[in-house]
């Protein structure tokens, strides 16, 4: 890649990431860390000039070199990223990655700067910007070898920058300049710290440390991905993916975020702008659906723990299952504006917090349900105890199952009896009662059979159109919507019924242009949010499943295969697709990448039994 000389911010798919199980940063092509939320993934940022160049905060590493061209990699099966400047009069080499949490107390972040071939001077500027760029901050500094950033702010964030060659005070900020011969190289840090006289994650040279954690982060990634059981094609696809889902989970909650960023817009100059920071049933759930399918059912059990946790803590009579809560577990995450920051591409308002907390979304009992039946089969039994918490919130869906809600959309129009919630709730009540069988627990057997029934036949003739020969996004629309798709993957419909064959040529016809899908026509269906969007890449995959299941594999699989083809240089997605093929939305996506696997997984079995008969 060449050096982005526009004056408008990289593109989000110029970016890697790396992360410690805590929290992660992006690092782009150019060598700058550009957004970082420290020291977990829902702190205040202090890197962020992602969504304001100037007022953000950036840790920059330039090397001097003349119409450089630019590349990254992850070593493969890590989540250890290499950015490469290549010029004629030198190649240099910048090795980011955070030591993981399982293995390294302190939450740090390492650059490594290494000199491949020839002489190059180096820049370096270090500008955090505290509390999402609010807070002052001061400096201090023990020696000419570290300083330390002390946040004046509600935050109280202490951190210290750390390296081997001198860094120099510039008011707020830290700098250097230094040259590296071929095969030398230099390290910074990034150390979040409890307070200034913290004692620091090594006793002796910094090189020993980088080098001592950098083997050690490396084998911890490679360990973890050789567990996976997936032995089928686009394994490399497949285990960026895991890889990346896995660095987006909380190692100290077992709770994964949808994102790991806010602000990233849907649209370019757009006000669709959200904080995905939080931890969604719904994505949750997802996300355990694809670490169970790979064989890494550890993680799906933590997120179990988490699960009961909050039904302790949150959930009482008068409280029912919250659609997200942080990864801690708050409930309460009240959306604002920072109006400080520009946004990216002038893409505003930047928004923290999320205002559809609150939102009744009756989709997720389903979702959670099914993640819990799948774990109760290929992780571990789950005891009375939990089953009995279950059944509060299945008798709470054959009560509620009726009623509108705000629907996966999260629409902000009001509430509607929507298709996919309607569905959900079925799958809600199928799983606890298979559940139930299984394991010979007590349940209420007359009701909530009768209530499955009640909803699948409300579902089956209430949601279906005869002029459009189509299921419809709500009771009594006109308009189609690609959460459709899940029907015949959640198993409540055969993909061979004259129902959904129907609905699924209707979609391709309105939602679909080749294998990009929009989630609904925005031209039709107000959601209450000014703006456009791009396609969302998880209903792609979700598209290519159904063709799949439906028997149109050689059309699943080019499709598919064109949408990895779609991916950024180093296989991450982000939420959308825009007009330009251009990544849009919160990056990475973790539904994007558990919607890849799934998709992969469906059609190599498909594709595997086509050689054996």
């Amino acid at each position: 890649m060449k050096e982005h000389t526009s004056t408008d911010y990289p593109p989000i798919e110029n970016y890697g990431v790396v992360g410690n199980l805590h929290t992660v940063a992006l690092v782009g092509i150019h060598g700058s860390v550009d957004f970082m939320c420290f020291p977990r993934f829902d702190s205040p940022s202090i890197f962020a000039s992602l969504l304001d160049k100037e007022k953000g905060g950036s840790f920059q590493i330039i090397p001097q070199l003349k119409d450089a061209d630019y590349k990254q990699m992850y070593l493969p099966e890590t989540n250890v990223l290499l950015s490469r400047f290549l010029a004629y009069e030198g190649m240099v080499e910048i090795t980011d990655f955070m030591p993981v949490r399982e293995i390294e107390k302190e939450c740090v972040l390492i650059r490594k700067v290494t000199v491949i071939r020839g002489e190059v001077n180096f820049k370096m500027r270090c500008c955090p910007r505290f509390d999402y760029a609010r807070a002052e901050h001061e400096v201090s500094r023990n020696d000419e070898h570290e300083i330390i950033f002390e946040s004046k702010g509600e935050d109280g964030t202490i951190c210290k920058l750390l390296s081997d060659v001198p860094l120099q005070e510039d008011g707020r900020d830290a700098e250097a300049e230094f040259t590296l011969k071929e095969n030398q190289s230099v390290n910074f840090l990034w150390i979040a710290l409890s307070d200034k006289e913290r004692e620091l994650p090594f006793e002796n040279k910094l090189c020993d440390y980088v080098d001592t954690s950098f083997h050690e982060t490396l084998n911890y990634w490679k360990k973890w991905v050789g567990k996976s059981s997936y032995n089928g094609r686009w394994m490399d696809m497949i285990h960026r993916s895991a890889l990346t889902l896995k660095m987006l989970t909380s190692h100290q909650f077992g709770s994964p975020v949808a994102a790991a960023t806010f602000g990233l817009p849907e649209e370019i100059g757009g006000t669709r702008n959200w904080d995905y920071r939080y931890t969604w049933i719904r994505d949750a759930a997802f996300t355990m659906y694809a670490f169970i399918r790979l064989g890494f059912t550890h993680e799906a059990g933590e997120f179990m723990k988490w699960i009961r946790t909050q039904f302790d803590k949150n959930i009482d009579a008068e409280h029912q299952l919250q659609l997200m809560y942080s990864i801690s577990g708050k409930s309460d995450l009240v959306e604002e504006e920072l109006e400080h920051l520009e946004g990216y591409s002038q893409s505003r308002p930047v928004r923290i917090g999320n205002g559809a907390y609150d939102q009744k979304q009756l989709d997720i009992y389903g979702e959670l349900m099914d993640s819990i039946y799948l774990y109760d089969k290929y992780g571990e039994p789950i005891t009375y105890d939990f089953w009995e918490k279950l059944v509060h919130l299945i008798d709470y869906v054959c009560e509620h199952w009726s009623d509108a809600d705000h629907g996966i959309w999260e629409v902000r129009s009001g509430e509607q009896e929507f298709l996919y919630s309607r569905v959900m709730c079925w799958v809600a009540i199928d799983r606890a009662i298979r559940l139930a069988e299984k394991r010979s627990f007590p349940y209420e057997w007359d009701r909530w059979r009768k209530t499955r029934s009640e909803i699948f036949e409300d579902v089956y003739y209430n949601f279906w159109d005869d002029e459009l020969q189509s299921f419809v996004q709500y009771k009594g629309s006109k308009t189609l919507d690609a959460s459709t798709l899940l029907m015949p993957l959640v198993r409540f419909i055969s993909p061979y019924d004259p129902r959904w064959v129907k609905t699924l040529e209707a979609i391709e016809k309105e939602l679909v242009t080749e294998t990009l899908v929009y989630r609904y026509n925005n031209q039709k269906s107000d959601d209450g949010i000014d703006g456009d969007e791009g396609t969302f890449s998880m209903c792609s995959f979700w598209y290519v499943e159904c063709l799949c299941r439906g028997g149109q594999v050689e059309k699943a699989q080019l499709y598919f295969e064109k949408m990895l083809g779609y991916a950024s240089h180093l296989g991450l997605y982000a939420e959308e697709i825009g007009l330009r093929g251009e990544q849009l939305g919160n990056f990475p996506q973790a539904f994007t990448h558990l919607g890849l696997i799934s998709a992969a997984f469906a059609l190599n079995r498909e594709l595997e039994r086509a050689k054996k008969s």
